[in-house]
């Protein structure tokens, strides 16, 4: 059963556009695999044009970035006054979150509360950092542990569910914790890790990149394969985070990493020289889940592979040849034989058999279309953040 799961792709299923006839960009290594790419008269993928359109010429990393980022720096210092914090930072240990926390403390002079949501996947190495970075940068953490028994009851019922975004449950147990913790401390500002520097190729939607916290869709799923209630879990809809917590409440979200240069190599050896803090072989590695599915379930299951995505934004911000990507591409982030083990990992901690998760592996792919949801909702909204120039990564 063990050497069953190992390299097997029986089960892919890839929607192609045939005329795209396994087309690559010229530019990034952006190809087919997105169903709605479309290519330019010299082979340039519409992800790249986006960037030189829309995200290149409103992305300010210079003096004006500067002179933005102080005047908000100021806005949130004089509304923290009287405060013990007056931001917020969702920590996990990885590089995005981590250079943010540097960020607002060293550069911005923040007084930032530090919080990590710890969903049960942690690596050693991301446990390791976190305890660097908040001694080294004298900041105090607080640790909100999610509930495991519904965590796995979630994860199991995701799995199930035969959808591409198996990170659904942590993303909104992140990012629900993050903003109830801030409403119940009455912080008004979220710093969060997203950039433009390594994340200005959006993921196709069908890859798994869904425009927000759908309770519908995580409801739906739960009641169709969940077998407990979810009575801790934390579920903030994107719906109520808009209309509640940001006009009502005026919570809002600051991205500090695309006013500064954010140069990927560069920060990674700032933090370990000056923090000890460790880089991972791959984004999102922090997360022996996220890697684990990231590395091995999305692409050997459905023939997607975030890792195109992540290359072609390292590609467009000149941090990474496309040679050099291409030449990753063709083997896997992790070896058979450590994935074999993680399979065997990830099984046992969700209460499963190998063979109960082979059998769900092998299942017949579905995607979130197949269950109640707000996706239309969802992505409209995305659009008109394009339309109002509040959002620059394209929303097809």
């Amino acid at each position: 059963m063990l050497n069953t799961y190992l390299g097997s792709f029986k089960n892919i299923t890839v929607h192609v556009n045939m005329n795209l006839k396994k087309k690559i960009c010229i530019r990034c290594v952006m190809d087919y695999r997105d169903s709605k790419i479309t290519f330019d008269e010299n082979g340039i993928c519409d992800h790249c044009q986006n960037f030189d359109n829309n995200i290149k010429p409103n992305w300010h990393t210079d003096q004006k970035g500067d002179l933005e980022l102080k005047q908000i720096t100021t806005k949130i210092k004089q509304e923290g006054i009287n405060k013990d914090f007056d931001c917020i930072i969702g920590l996990s240990g990885g590089l995005d979150s981590s250079y943010t926390a540097y960020i607002a403390k060293e550069i911005m002079g923040l007084r930032p509360l530090l919080l990590h949501v710890d969903a049960g996947w942690n690596t050693d190495q991301a446990v390791s950092n976190i305890e660097k970075l908040v001694n080294g940068l004298e900041l105090e953490l607080y640790t909100e542990v999610i509930n495991w028994k519904e965590m796995q009851d979630l994860q199991v019922a995701f799995l199930k569910s035969q959808i591409p975004d198996q990170d659904i449950p942590q993303d909104t147990a992140f990012f629900s914790t993050l903003y109830k913790f801030a409403k119940q401390h009455g912080i008004k500002y979220v710093l969060t890790g997203g950039n433009y520097s390594t994340e200005c190729c959006r993921e196709p939607d069908e890859w798994g990149a869904f425009p927000g916290i759908d309770k519908t869709l995580i409801n739906n799923i739960h009641k169709n394969f969940g077998s407990q209630k979810l009575k801790t879990f934390p579920i903030i809809d994107t719906l109520v985070y808009k209309i509640f917590y940001h006009r009502i409440l005026g919570m809002k979200v600051f991205k500090p990493l695309n006013y500064v240069p954010f140069i990927k190599k560069d920060a990674e050896i700032l933090l370990n020289e000056k923090y000890g803090w460790k880089p991972f072989q791959h984004k999102h590695h922090e997360s022996r889940f996220t890697r684990f599915y990231e590395d091995y379930w999305m692409p050997r299951k459905f023939g997607y592979e975030k890792r195109r995505a992540h290359f072609s934004s390292l590609i467009m911000t000149e941090q990474m040849t496309r040679e050099s990507a291409i030449e990753r591409l063709k083997t896997p982030e992790m070896d058979d034989q450590f994935m074999k083990l993680e399979f065997e990992f990830v099984a046992n901690k969700l209460n499963l058999s190998v063979a109960e998760l082979q059998e769900i592996f092998d299942g017949k792919n579905k995607n979130f279309h197949d269950y109640k949801n707000k996706y239309k909702i969802f992505h409209f909204g995305g659009k008109i953040l394009n339309f109002l120039g509040l959002e620059r990564r394209q929303y097809r």
